[in-house]
């Protein structure tokens, strides 16, 4: 039975999917909405809207974000909830097909129509509050967005169509939502974007990169992260403020994608194979406890076995401390689905296999060296006494967790405490409380 008009306002369940860049689109929705006098539930079964923000970057995530819309279609067809709404990434692709293919939708919107989104839903916009955010990630950290959109044009991606040209958030503004942040208790701030390396050009004429992060450790978070720099362009300073400054995370995360040079000028990428040796070394050189991350594609249309081995053979060589690796897969509106798919899907998944095959035995050998050391760890989360933690070298959601058996150390989640490392696997550190919980 549908559920009537009681003259309250109404409940919303809000399903977020998706990167965190998404996440933070999210957050301003909801502190939006809770400012107007909304609820939100954990529970889709108690909402009277359902509200999806939706991923539209590569094919697992769109399937994703269409289940879950057609999950909630049945819930209104049964008269669990009065409305769905769907907003974000696939809609900005794809508005006029979901349109057609499911008129059960009472509202689509794209990634730049938050007014028209709380409007929809009841709640009023308000630009005052444009750095207030409802968190969804655990209170103890936040993922701060320095610029939305992207103007690069690398052939595989259709980010550019998505979210439209790079745009950086003023220094300023960043500042004050970080403030908002802190003092709903965030201890680790996580600098994202589609693309750090560019911050500040279209607004100050100069890389603003360095200059945002030291202002931003000046406030005093316990870890500062950098993630998602391109290659290119890249401003090194940050690396030497990184070195200098306790709270900055000895943490890159650089996606290369691939390390041929004809595969790399077909991917746009607007950087070769020995220019992206030497930023490396650079990068290295300045700082030499640098855990870098980066991100591979196996399988870009007409990829050679001999190129898929020069890729194999420099991650061997390079030793990245953290790598994730995607079959390609074509995307519509990138300019690489023009280009032949030569590589069979079994071919794909079987390089991406064999690469992530390498870099566990990497992982592993890394990981056997920090056995015995001393490390300081921020908890995210208890389970049974047993806490899940992470180092400073690893990022929320991606990397490594330190697992410790807690005992009666009274430690809490969102805590900082020191752990002596007793074992590890590629990707788990072992550990016992060393000490009591750091303030």
């Amino acid at each position: 039975m549908t559920k009537g008009n009681t003259g309250r306002k109404p409940a919303i369940f809000l399903l977020s999917l998706g990167c965190s860049k998404n996440t933070v689109d999210s957050e301003r929705l909801m502190a939006q909405a809770i400012a107007s006098g909304l609820t939100f539930t954990d529970d889709a079964d108690e909402a009277d809207i359902i509200l999806i923000n939706t991923c539209g970057f590569i094919e697992d995530a769109k399937q994703e974000s269409v289940d879950e819309t057609l999950a909630a279609i049945g819930k209104k067809e049964d008269g669990t909830v009065r409305e769905v709404y769907v907003m974000g990434c696939l809609v900005e692709l794809y508005r006029k097909e979901l349109n057609e293919e499911m008129p059960e939708i009472d509202g689509f919107f794209g990634t730049h129509e938050l007014p028209e989104v709380l409007a929809a839903i009841g709640a009023k916009y308000r630009e005052e509050l444009f750095d207030r955010r409802e968190l969804l990630t655990p209170s103890h950290y936040a993922f701060l967005k320095i610029s939305e959109g992207c103007s690069r044009r690398c052939s595989f991606c259709s980010i550019p169509k998505i979210r439209g040209p790079y745009v950086s958030q003023p220094t300023e503004q960043l500042l004050r939502e970080a403030s908002h942040l802190q003092r709903q208790g965030v201890r680790e701030l996580n600098l994202i974007a589609q693309d750090i390396s560019l911050y500040g050009y279209d607004l100050y004429g100069k890389p603003a990169l360095n200059d945002l992060t030291l202002r931003l450790s000046d406030m005093g978070f316990d870890w500062i992260r950098l993630l998602y720099a391109y290659p290119l362009n890249f401003p090194l300073e940050v690396i030497d403020t990184m070195r200098e400054r306790q709270n900055i995370c000895n943490y890159l995360d650089m996606p290369l994608q691939h390390i041929d040079d004809r595969i790399l000028r077909s991917m746009q990428r607007g950087i070769g194979r020995n220019e992206t040796i030497r930023l490396i070394d650079e990068i290295r050189h300045r700082n030499p406890v640098i855990r870098l991350r980066t991100t591979m594609i196996a399988g870009y249309p007409g990829e050679t076995r001999e190129e898929f081995e020069e890729l194999l053979d420099f991650v061997r060589q390079t030793r990245f401390d953290r790598l994730g690796c995607f079959p390609y897969r074509h995307e519509e509106h990138s300019p690489a689905c023009a280009l032949e798919d030569t590589v069979s899907d079994e071919e794909k998944e079987s390089r991406v296999a064999e690469l992530m095959e390498l870099q566990e035995g990497i992982s592993a050998s890394l990981n056997r060296k920090l056995e015995g050391q001393t490390l300081k760890v921020l908890i995210d989360r208890i389970e049974d006494n047993v806490a899940y933690a992470r180092t400073e070298y690893d990022a929320p959601e991606v990397d490594n967790d330190v697992i410790i058996e807690l005992g009666d150390t009274g430690s809490e989640e969102g805590d900082f405490c020191t752990v002596i490392i007793e074992d590890s696997t590629a990707y788990e550190l072992f550990g016992k409380v060393n000490g009591d919980v750091l303030q």
